[in-house]
């Protein structure tokens, strides 16, 4: 059992930054890859995107590349989203999310591959 606890959402103006963490307790982190979910009013859940179990390795939604940077500190136990030119489209509870993975290279990008999920935190982005 994994058990994750998000931080750092709030409310910020388009164009802002916000940064987000995930703490992980229980099983061994580095076992784990590591994603970020996010689901906005009245739309299902959505990949924002994922890193490998050393951190080799990264995935990004299109939607994200080049704005949010996601990274994990396994001696920490704590996963990361940078959240930079934020854009209103981007207001969605944001889920950190953890998925058994047998290879350094494996990154999760199906919202159906992670097995274990924090409780969420709430971005809002204004206009």
């Amino acid at each position: 059992q994994v058990q994750l606890v998000e931080s750092g959402g709030g409310l910020v103006q388009a164009g802002g930054s916000l940064r987000l963490s995930c703490a992980a307790f229980g099983r061994t982190f580095s076992n784990y890859a590591m994603g970020w979910v996010r689901q906005a009013p009245r739309k299902e859940r959505e990949f924002v995107a994922t890193i490998s179990r050393r951190g080799g390795n990264t995935y990004y939604q299109d939607s994200v590349k080049g704005r949010f940077t996601i990274s994990r500190d396994n001696a920490r136990n704590t996963v990361y989203l940078q959240m930079n030119s934020l854009k209103p489209e981007d207001t969605a509870v944001y889920y950190c999310a953890a998925d058994r993975s047998w290879s350094d290279a494996y990154v999760s990008t199906a919202v159906s591959e992670y097995n274990y999920w924090g409780q969420g935190t709430q971005v809002t982005v204004s206009s």
